[in-house]
This record gives C-alpha cells, structure tokens and sequence, in this order.
C-alpha cells in the first residue's frame, strides 16, 4: 500500500480533520500548517503572506492582476510577483514532500503538483452548504452570522486560487481519485474508507 495522499477540501466539510486522522491512521506526517512553515523558511516572505495567499484570491480579478504585476525595490523589480513566488516556493516544498514518498498533504493545489508523482493518491472531500455552516459555527468557531459568508468567501477564494495556478478545475471529479461527501459519513469513517480505497486501488 503507496501513502502519498493529498486532501482538497470545500471549507467547512472536515477535509482538515479527515486528512489528519488519515495520517494517525497510516502513520505518517502530516501537512497543513507545515506547509506554511516550509515555505516561509525557504522564501523569507512573511508568514502574514504565506498563511494568506489562498484568500488573497477571493477576487479573480484582483489576484490575476496582482499576480501579473512585478514588486520591486526603486528601478530594479522582482523577476515574478508575490504570489507567483509564494506559488513556485510551495511547488517546489509539496514536491519535496512528495519525494519521500509518504505523508497527507491538504490543499495548496497538491493534488495538480503531484499529479505525476507515482503512488499519490487524490482526494476530495465536500458537504451539503447547511452542514457545512454548522461545522463552522460548532466546530470552527464562526460567528453564526458571518458563517455562510465566510463559507462562500473560502470556497471563491480556493477555486480562483486553484484556477488561477493550474490548468485544472477546481472541484472537477476527474482531477482526483476518490470524492466523499462528509454530510452522510462521520470523519473516522471517512478516514477509515479513505486508508480501504489505498488498500484496494491499483496504481499505473
């Protein structure tokens, strides 16, 4: 059995917990935050950045611009913008991480990175929108308010983000080897079938 997994998720479906409980069941790292560490180590950005680049997309049109503009210091400008740094430097850490073969890698457009890398398996978890709401409120701690916003904004945001960085679809069945949806499975069980599907698939 291969365990190279990489978790896309809808916000508030539980990917992140999912993803985690599948590393404490196969036995092996983990990789959501860890990310944002790696990255900041190796691109000197600031982590304000790291940790924000996926909302910064939440306007197409404003991450398309922002990410076709050079930043630079008086007349000598950066060769590429901010996100495409952050971009390349993320590429090159889930690479990395790929590399060794093993571990649950969750979000940052893992599964188009790897999608060449032997072994990996894709995963994509999703939920009914009230349910996911709900996880928000009881779980995440959203204000009951501002939930069903922060739920839309997170999924524009990540959809654009994906878009924008890959020539694929965000959310589309075809990017990824198995889809749950959450709404109708606890997270252990979701996690239980995800370590079954790696049992039982066959790779080419």
């Amino acid at each position: 059995m291969k365990k190279l997994v990489t978790i896309s998720r809808e916000y508030g479906s539980g990917g992140r917990i999912i993803g985690r409980l599948v590393a404490e069941k196969l036995g092996v790292p983990f990789y959501d935050k860890e990310i944002i560490d790696m990255a900041v180590e190796k691109s000197g950005l600031s982590r304000e950045i790291v940790e924000t680049a996926e909302l910064r997309a939440k306007s197409s049109f404003s991450y398309s611009l922002s990410s076709a503009m050079n930043f630079g210091e008086g007349l000598i400008s950066e060769p590429v913008s901010v996100n495409e740094k952050l971009f390349i430097t993320q590429f090159d850490v889930i690479n990395q991480i790929g590399e060794t073969g093993e571990g649950v890698i969750v979000g940052r457009c893992a599964d188009y990175i790897l999608k060449d890398m032997p072994g990996v398996t894709n995963i994509f978890i999703h939920g009914e929108l009230e349910d996911r709401i709900k996880r928000c409120i009881e779980v995440y701690g959203v204000d009951k308010k501002k939930a069903k916003e922060t739920v839309m904004t997170y999924d524009k945001a990540r959809a654009n983000y994906y878009n924008y960085h890959t020539c694929q679809k965000w959310g589309q069945y075809s990017n990824y080897n198995l889809a749950i949806n959450s709404s109708y499975i606890s997270e252990e069980k979701a996690a239980d079938l995800i370590v079954e599907y790696l049992k039982m698939r066959t790779y080419k």
